[in-house]
């Protein structure tokens, strides 16, 4: 089963192709340019240097959210209409549950972590025994304060693009949180993959019509036009 994942919901970009679990090619950059510029290249440059075209992909997947409203929107429609032009079907992740699958190998409590504005951050909690990972708490958006008190003492790891934000500010009050490895601490397109493989196994895959982002939060304009109105 080879899935071609991608990944846009913060300010980096990945792509990555799997068969299975197995990685087979993959592309990360995080040097700030706009993922209109550098997704679809790095789609484009994962498959050829395999050999491969959309047309021989299984199934596109893509963290569909929460994040960056416009980084979401680009990697939702770059996977729609590789998966529309290819006939092939998608499927769209948690972008928080997708870092928490990149951190395979690492036991433990994760706090996936991304930068929402406003002190607040998207968050998601899940336990990691062996193989198994277990979801905590729904996707949620919290201020760092209100996630601080609910670490407390606990020995969890930051991951994500809030992880640098959450740690600055909270590892004072929380003298037992770490960060997640350098390396592991970005969200990854392999993360995308381990999420979306479970349910393409079960066969829980949409049309490119029917794959859209979810964006927990209203985006900053329409947040502005409500408070006016009040």
């Amino acid at each position: 089963m080879r899935i071609c994942s991608l990944e846009s919901s913060a300010v980096s970009a990945a792509v990555c192709l799997t068969e299975g679990e197995k990685l087979v090619a993959s592309a990360f950059q995080n040097n700030g340019l706009t993922h209109s510029r550098t997704l679809l290249p790095l789609a484009a440059g994962v498959l050829e240097g395999v050999g491969l075209t959309p047309a021989d992909v299984d199934v596109f997947a893509v963290a569909a959210g929460p994040g960056s409203f416009t980084g979401l929107r680009i990697g939702v429609a770059t996977v729609k209409g590789l998966a529309l032009g290819a006939g092939k079907p998608c499927v769209g992740v948690s972008t928080l549950e997708a870092m928490a699958h990149g951190l395979r190998g690492i036991d433990g409590v994760y706090d996936c972590v991304m930068d929402a504005r406003a002190g607040q951050v998207y968050h998601a909690r899940f336990r990691r025994e062996g193989d198994v990972l277990e979801r905590l708490c729904p996707d949620r958006a919290v201020t760092i304060d209100e996630l601080g008190a609910e670490i407390g003492s606990a020995p969890e790891i930051l991951v994500g693009d809030g992880a640098d934000l959450c740690y600055n500010k909270l590892s004072t009050l929380c003298p037992a949180l770490r960060l997640a490895p350098p390396h592991l601490r970005w969200p990854s397109a392999y993360g995308v993959a381990m999420a979306a493989l479970p349910l393409v196994t079960a066969g829980k895959t949409l049309s490119p019509q029917e794959l859209d982002a979810v964006y927990l939060r209203k985006p900053q304009a329409e947040r502005m036009r409500d408070r006016m109105k009040k």
